[in-house]
């Protein structure tokens, strides 16, 4: 795996169910190179069983503090029932509960299974059912299904909770072995009952395929409008755009709709990248960290969809870079939002890799604004034509937010 990691944009530590890994679905931070070992605070030395407390590598000031945690350490090999002890079960154990006890949903340590799936993601292409999932909770929770996928082919919808996977409850497990029962390979079947809120619980059985997703779609509408939805925010999204609105423009639409449903984020860079095919000039974000330190992210120069009149679709699902797109749109007057109020993840992460191929950590290190200084953590962008989308909606097919967009589109060229 690639050591130095890219700069994301992170909805939460999501997990993209796919085959055989599992992945940050909300990008939203850095990905930074790993130290070297000298460079370490400290390293401590004898760590097994048999060595003393373990507080030879300890630095003086450090030794009182991890003294109970060396204790610990020595009382599980020395007086647990069961041994010998998987050390480095213990050892990421011990590492989760470290950044979990900062309270940050979206800190989190990653195995090097996660860790590495999180290189992956932004590829697009997975074995399974498609959808990403918040892992955090007492239940498995889908954050929104992928496009096309046979999550959303089933149903599959914002904030279903994972209550039984074939027929098993599964109520008090681990979301990382819920997740394991879910993943499969391409063609074989899982039936997920479903928790969903106002409703009783339901089967829905989704049989896993082998899922390539463009980052962008694009079409022509009547009325002449154009068309391009946006899936996800990844390695090249900004040239999918470009090409996708150059395409488009070659047709002379009057108005653009710009769908970011069910986006769940991605690449800072390209967040920035593909705002600034719309927005001449000015911030489009802007990350403030806790030394006090503020990085400005302009546009672009050179933008191709400047001046077209536009509407962006969002709901509940778009999340993270989507909303610094749509924030940045809607802070400019750039465009109208219509849907409903995005998910609200407001946070910079960073994806650091441990030595020795050990996993790493996603770590929150700043938070992000819109160009009109506002944050949107655990808020979202409320819509400027707010317009719902019902179960019996999906289920005969209508799409009552896009109607609503091409509306509010032809009312502005008016």
């Amino acid at each position: 795996m690639n050591k130095i990691l890219k700069y994301a944009i992170g909805l939460l530590f999501a997990i993209v169910i796919i085959s055989a890994v599992f992945s940050g679905g909300f990008l939203a931070g850095h990905f930074t190179q790993v130290p070297a070992l000298d460079n370490l605070p400290f390293l401590p030395s004898g760590i097994s069983g048999n060595s003393p407390a373990g507080q030879a590598g300890t630095p003086a000031n450090l030794q009182a503090t991890f003294a109970p945690f060396w204790e610990t350490w020595n009382l599980i090999h020395n007086q647990y029932v069961d041994q010998p002890v998987d050390e480095t079960k213990l050892m990421r154990g011990a590492l989760s509960g470290m950044l979990a006890s900062l309270g940050d949903q979206h800190t989190s340590y990653m195995d090097p299974t996660q860790f590495t799936a999180v290189s992956t993601q932004l590829s697009g292409v997975y074995d399974g059912i498609g959808a990403w999932v918040d892992a955090r909770g007492d239940y498995l929770t889908i954050v929104s299904p992928m496009p096309h996928s046979p999550a959303e082919k089933a149903g599959l919808k914002a904030g279903d909770k994972i209550f039984k996977v074939d027929g098993v409850d599964m109520t008090g497990t681990p979301t990382d072995l819920v997740l394991q029962k879910v993943l499969g390979k391409a063609g074989t079947a899982v039936t997920l009952t479903i928790l969903r809120a106002g409703q009783d619980p339901m089967d829905i059985k989704i049989t896993r395929e082998h899922i390539t997703v463009p980052s962008v779609e694009s079409k022509m509408l009547d009325n002449n409008i154009a068309y391009i939805r946006l899936n996800t925010f990844g390695d090249k999204s900004t040239d999918d755009m470009i090409a996708a609105i150059k395409d488009l423009m070659a047709k002379n639409p009057k108005g653009l709709i710009l769908d970011l449903r069910n986006n769940g984020g991605g690449l800072l860079t390209t967040a920035v990248g593909v705002s600034s095919q719309f927005i001449k000039q000015g911030l489009i974000v802007s990350e403030k960290y806790g030394d006090g330190r503020v990085n400005s992210q302009d546009a672009i120069p050179g933008g191709i969809a400047t001046d077209i009149p536009m509407v962006v679709l969002v709901n509940e699902g778009s999340a993270s870079a989507s909303e610094i797109l749509a924030g940045a749109l809607q802070d400019y007057g750039r465009a109208k939002l219509v849907g409903v109020t995005t998910y609200g993840k407001g946070s910079v992460q960073i994806f650091t890799p441990l030595q020795g191929d050990a996993g790493g950590v996603h770590l929150t290190v700043a938070k992000w604004f819109t160009p009109k200084n506002r944050t949107i953590e655990k808020a979202g962008l409320t819509p400027d034509v707010i317009v719902k989308m019902t179960q019996a909606d999906f289920d005969a097919g209508r799409d009552p937010q896009l109607d609503a967009a091409i509306k509010a589109l032809l009312d502005m060229l008016k």
